[in-house]
């Protein structure tokens, strides 16, 4: 009696286990234990990207200008107009609107001032700070010849970048060299420390090209350390003139037709050897020797010493007083102090010295010697960031690119492929 009063027991705390175990949360419950949610994953911070700021060259920006001015130098040539773009317009390049735009765009050196004006009755501006689109296409009609940085703006959009958010632009007066650049030195560590706000307190990445990578560096140098360390992940050069370049000697003893058939160096001369810009991308007494020869006459040579003589000889010595305004920056070589990517061209035929076959050189036209380079600018320059691998803690990368030419590097597919690889690190 007692053993099944004892199987009875059993066999009703079984039910009422089974029964409990389905009706209501029983605390001893298995099926119970196994419907408890797990607990919520610890969510995992974003990674980082770092935001990019171009930085461009000379000729990279555009440019616009207004116009109140009591004469002008052709009938063609209007003398009043309200806000109009000024660089990059093909269509203003041309004869006889070219001789309009000479006179739009040229600069006026007082020596009184070390500074430069434009001509009486025009005003420009710079259009388009912080957009990266200014800088994307200098011209804003989009015409291809006027393609930029678009293709490496492109690159990012496909990694998840967003312009004007983490794609920003630093467009500046490309005709003006940094002694009279200081408002935009002003205005860029403004928008690097803005820009880094908005991006989840992200160091920036400057991706500059040309002039804009010792402009970058100018920059950097007036930055502390500390502020470097906070607010710059690094700095991707590409085809820097760190040391200037033979070219500008060029382009004062007879212009640049800017690797356009259509267009004659020598009419642009009249306004490209008014650039305090060019006198500052001149050679660097730091890499070109003192001996270094930069033009030859039948009865003499024009060394680096020898600068001076050479504007004489070519009647402009104003070139040589903003040789002088702006030999500071060249000569100050202290390494940038962030992680710094150059990447450049090679193998490619650039000026390296003027050969006149006349001694009297003012107006005539010499021959070009050929040296290493990337079609612009030389060798000796392009290398120049190496020389900082001694002197930072901060790393370096160097990356030369057999055949790649000084524009035709912002589209090269290698390039854009580095330049991928580099914005996935955090």
């Amino acid at each position: 009696m007692r053993l099944r009063s004892g199987i009875l027991l059993v066999v009703l705390l079984t039910i009422f286990l089974e029964v409990a175990d389905c009706s209501w949360p029983w605390p001893f419950s298995r099926k119970h234990k196994q419907n408890v949610p797990p607990p919520p994953p610890t969510p995992q911070p974003e990674p980082k990207m770092s935001p990019v700021i171009f930085v461009p060259g000379d000729g990279g920006s555009q440019l616009d200008a207004r116009l109140n001015k009591s004469s002008a130098p052709y009938f063609v040539c209007e003398k009043t107009h309200d806000w109009f773009n000024l660089w990059l317009d093909l269509e203003q390049l041309v004869i006889p609107m070219v001789y309009c735009w000479i006179d739009n765009v040229k600069l006026y050196y007082d020596k009184a001032t070390r500074t430069t004006h434009n001509t009486p009755g025009v005003e420009t501006r710079i259009p388009g700070w912080g957009n990266p689109e200014v800088v994307e296409w200098i011209d804003p009609t989009r015409n291809s010849a006027g393609a930029y940085f678009k293709d490496i703006a492109n690159v990012l959009v496909g990694m998840g970048y967003e312009r004007k958010l983490n794609i920003r632009g630093a467009p500046f007066d490309f005709r003006r060299a940094p002694n009279e650049n200081k408002q935009f030195f002003i205005d860029l560590k403004q928008l690097v420390e803005e820009t880094y706000e908005v991006n989840n307190q992200s160091a920036v990445t400057f991706i500059s090209h040309s002039m804009g990578s010792p402009m970058t560096l100018v920059f950097l140098q007036q930055q502390t350390l500390e502020w470097k360390n906070k607010y710059v992940r690094r700095q991707i050069s590409l085809a820097g003139a760190w040391a200037g370049s033979v070219k500008a000697v060029k382009v004062f003893a007879m212009g640049d037709d800017l690797d356009s058939f259509a267009l004659s160096a020598k009419i642009l001369r009249a306004e490209q050897i008014t650039h305090p810009s060019s006198a500052w991308l001149l050679p660097s007494p730091l890499f070109w020797k003192p001996c270094d020869v930069l033009a030859t006459t039948p009865s003499r040579n024009y060394t680096m010493a020898q600068l001076k003589e050479f504007f004489n000889d070519i009647d402009y010595m104003t070139g040589w007083e903003m040789r002088k305004d702006t030999l500071r920056y060249t000569q100050n070589f202290s390494p940038p102090d962030v992680e710094l990517h150059c990447l450049y061209g090679d193998g490619i035929d650039t000026v390296e010295r003027l050969q006149y076959k006349k001694n009297d050189i003012a107006g005539e036209t010499p021959k070009l010697i050929m040296g290493p380079g990337d079609g612009t600018v030389n060798q000796r320059s392009l290398r120049a960031c190496k020389y900082w691998s001694g002197y930072t803690s901060s790393p370096i990368s160097t990356l030369a690119l057999q055949g790649v030419d000084h524009m035709k590097i912002l589209s090269h597919e290698d390039v854009l492929q580095y330049i991928r690889t580099v914005m996935q690190q955090p």
